[in-house]
């Protein structure tokens, strides 16, 4: 089993467990640092063993680690929604082997991943506790599955939680209630749904005997936010993990402990809101601890406020004397304090009372935001002749967007910020580029290179050589622009230190190995080599189609040539596309040599946005690199503060014994945007992605670019969605 992946800039996604928030509720005095629930031995928001109906605020990440024999767990935690909570669990089993063969794993002990999901099914009111219902390894090996409703309620400074648990959780039960609705319900046979691991094993679930578990969180007065947990535990040791060593498991070694008491105590120590200590005394005879650390990234400023407001133009009046001299004057005026501003004035004409700029910026996540600071400098330094302001987006070389407002407008509310009404009669429309419309075009030199060099890590996480292993890189990043819509993006790494000696393990898989020679890969690139060089060239033939060729060394692992095509309508919430690739296998050691093997994938595309919940669904039907044919499913969600957090999987015309282990594709991911840990605006994001296994089935290319995201500005929703930003 083998999870793999990479950390870049990703690295600062653990800033956000060390920021503070301040309260000014009296209750923070007497219980501090109280606002966030607190999680459990088994990853999750809940008491010590048992889960609870909390949640963490939507938008929240989180990361849990606990140390209670015979597991070691981590846990990532994600709530997309504020009823959602979805995590994936990493679990060192201490009482079984990675494998019976020393030449294959050595001595290193077993390791479990699997998926935890929980749904609030009912929010707490004054009379009425929470109500939520929970899977615990639904996507897993089943060793820990378990099902629950479970249901919280706060009095004062104590949270009650009392629950009913099927599986894992029915240690001591009683007979299953369910089976009056169908009999199915009376046995809860396992043996049924073995699979090759990680697939969502729903026939058994809320099946066999039920057992009850409960206990309460108490705030304690006046401890700097200590709290004390009491739990009555309903875990049936005997049903999860291997309890009983070999005759459990082939690979077990020794029996687990079994429990002297059900009833369990611990306390949390918040060190701050978002970082919390543990330690607990369970089972009767064990004392298990850990830690938790989140970060709620759904706020439009989830930890540092901003110190970015916008840069007053100075002399002003004096400015708009000499703009007013001609229109001349007026467009070198706004070159200069729009470029002063990281913004780039790209054309510029005044036509009549009217001044229209075409503009590019690297600064703003926020469309909106950047609009309204350009229309600011514009305000500041246009003549009086000038009644109306238009002001067109690009990216790529082409056209996204135009907004027009009455200059008058746009000024009078910009103090009270009362942006809902300085937009009311503003037109947001589509735009395409035309150079031809426009006086003035200011010369730009290209090619021109934009480049940063920052450290990068390459990983191998769980595989059966070792725990982990990984690479320290130094990276340059850089993106040559060469025409307007026309730019080479390129990446090199060089290795600085590895532990990758080790890694031995060769691919199984009955599938061509497109992602499965992982090993070679890493270990023939600790050097220098090219993780991408590709150019890309954009076209926008009609006001709703953009298109994209690109050609180049698009990933890692393979080169290829080919190209999108996007429909996307400015008013609608929808996108239709399609993508061709003639890909050809690197070498592994990543520089211009490539391996025999050669296909040719595509998909069509077809992305839906839900306006309100920001909840955008992509289906991709086609051929993957495997030659393999299938749908992938992907559902994510964009908030406030431009955080996006999705889940996707894949199914394709392959079996369960030819994909391996983990049955099918899978994971999730989300984006953090870098501002969030500055108190400066500016573009980008820090992305992690898990799936929890390397496996050849349902992989596509990664090309970067992609027209969907690209365009993303071009859409009149994702531009409304943010109109608050407008006087920022």
């Amino acid at each position: 089993m083998q999870l793999s992946g990479r950390l870049g800039q990703s690295s600062l996604v653990f800033l956000i467990f060390f920021s503070l928030n301040i309260y000014s509720d009296i209750d923070d005095y007497i219980y501090p640092k109280s606002s966030y629930p607190s999680f459990s031995n088994s990853g999750t928001i809940g008491l010590i063993q048992m889960p609870s109906a909390r949640m963490m605020p939507a938008g929240s990440i989180a990361f849990s680690w606990s140390n209670a024999d015979p597991y070691l767990r981590g846990s990532l935690v994600a709530t997309p929604f504020s009823w959602a909570e979805a995590s994936y669990q990493y679990t060192d089993v201490n009482n079984a082997l990675y494998s019976l063969s020393k030449d294959f794993s050595g001595d290193q002990t077993y390791k479990d991943k699997s998926f935890d999901a929980k749904f609030l099914l009912i929010k707490e009111s004054d009379y009425i506790p929470a109500l939520a219902m929970g899977f615990r390894d639904i996507a897993g090996t089943g060793v820990f599955s378990s099902e629950y409703l479970v249901a919280s309620k706060r009095v004062n400074n104590i949270d009650f939680t009392l629950g009913l648990g099927w599986g894992a959780f029915s240690d001591n039960g009683f007979e299953n209630p369910l089976i009056k609705i169908d009999d199915s319900f009376r046995e809860r046979d396992v043996s049924e749904n073995v699979t090759q691991g990680g697939e969502f094993s729903t026939g058994y679930w809320y099946s066999g005997k039920v057992g009850i578990f409960g206990g309460a969180e108490i705030f304690l007065p006046n401890f700097n936010g200590l709290r004390l947990k009491i739990e009555y535990d309903s875990t049936d040791y005997e049903f999860e993990g291997f309890p009983f060593g070999v005759k459990s498991f082939n690979m077990a070694f020794e029996n687990v402990r079994q429990p002297a008491s059900k009833i369990n105590i611990g306390l949390v120590y918040p060190v701050n809101e978002k970082f919390h200590l543990k330690l607990n005394y369970i089972k009767g005879h064990t004392i298990s601890f850990g830690f938790s650390m989140h970060g709620n990234f759904g706020k439009k400023f989830p930890l540092i406020p901003k110190n970015d407001k916008p840069k007053p133009v100075k002399n002003s009046r004096i400015v708009k004397q000499v703009t007013a001299k001609n229109d001349v004057m007026l467009y070198k005026a706004s070159l200069l304090h729009l470029n002063e501003r990281r913004t780039f004035l790209q054309k510029a004409d005044v036509e009549g009372d009217k001044y229209k700029i075409v503009y590019s910026q690297s600064n703003h996540e926020s469309w909106p935001r950047a609009t309204g600071r350009t229309l600011r400098v514009l305000d500041e330094i246009s003549p009086p002749k000038i009644k109306t302001f238009e002001v067109a987006n690009t990216n790529g070389g082409i056209g996204m967007y135009k907004f027009t407002i009455d200059r008058e407008q746009f000024s009078k509310y910009k103090d009270e910020k009362l942006y809902n009404l300085a937009i009311k009669d503003a037109a947001l429309e589509p735009y395409s580029y035309s150079a031809d419309d426009y006086a003035f075009k200011p010369e730009v030199k290209l090619p021109d290179l934009f480049w940063t060099i920052v450290p990068t890590i390459k990983q191998q996480i769980g595989g059966p050589d070792g725990f982990f292993f990984g690479n320290i890189r130094l990276s340059f990043k850089g993106e040559l622009a060469m025409k307007k819509n026309t730019s080479i993006k390129m990446e090199f790494s060089h290795g600085i230190i590895d532990n990758f000696d080790e890694l031995k393990l060769a691919s199984d898989s009955v599938l061509p190995h497109v992602r499965t020679e992982i090993v070679n890969y890493l270990k023939s690139g600790r050097g220098t080599i090219i993780e991408r060089l590709q150019i890309d060239r954009f076209f926008k033939p009609t006001p709703s189609i953009y298109t994209k060729v690109t050609a180049g060394l698009v990933e890692n692992m393979f080169g290829a040539i080919g190209g999108e095509i996007l429909y996307r309508p400015f008013y609608a919430n929808y996108a239709i596309g399609a993508e061709l690739w003639l890909a050809k296998q690197r070498a592994y050691d990543q520089m211009f040599d490539f391996l025999d093997y050669e296909t040719v994938t595509g998909h069509i595309n077809f992305y839906y946005k839900e306006p309100r919940s920001q909840v955008t669904f992509a289906l991709k039907g086609g051929r993957f690199l495997a030659k393999d044919s299938g749908i992938n499913f992907d559902i994510s969600r964009r908030f406030k503060s431009s955080l996006k957090m999705g889940i996707f999987f894949s199914l394709t015309d392959i079996s369960e014994y030819e994909f391996g282990e983990g049955s099918f594709d899978k994971g999730f991911y989300f984006f953090l945007p870098i501002e969030s840990f500055f108190d400066k605006y500016r573009k980008g994001s820090a992305g992690i992605g898990l799936r929890p296994l390397t496996r050849d089935g349902a992989a596509m290319i990664k090309h970067t670019h992609s027209l969907f995201s690209i365009t993303d500005q071009s859409q009149y929703i994702n531009i409304a969605r943010d109109w608050d930003d407008l006087y920022d």
